[in-house]
């Protein structure tokens, strides 16, 4: 079963590497989508894919690369991207 979702991640997740990291794991599952920093210092990302790779890549986003400071998740239900793959969006 497939799913996407697009998620804002709250915390110390922008100039930590964030995004780089977020694209390396969801290449690392297989998943569709993107990453983007927001203007107010969160990170959104579309993660799509097989739901088992989906949950572990929301999973991982608690964690983050060594200097981010995670403190909240927020998902919503999303419709997958056009293009195949994941990209990352640069400022």
């Amino acid at each position: 079963m497939r799913r996407a979702v697009r998620v804002v991640i709250c915390g110390r997740v922008q100039r930590v590497g964030y995004r780089h990291w977020t694209e390396r794991e969801a290449e690392k599952l297989g998943l569709d989508g993107w990453v983007r920093n927001l203007a107010d210092g969160t990170v959104e990302a579309l993660f799509s894919g097989a739901e088992d790779a989906v949950e572990k890549m929301i999973e991982r986003c608690f964690e983050g690369p060594g200097f981010a400071d995670v403190r909240d998740i927020k998902t919503i239900p999303a419709a997958p991207p056009v293009q195949s793959g994941f990209i990352q969006y640069r400022d």
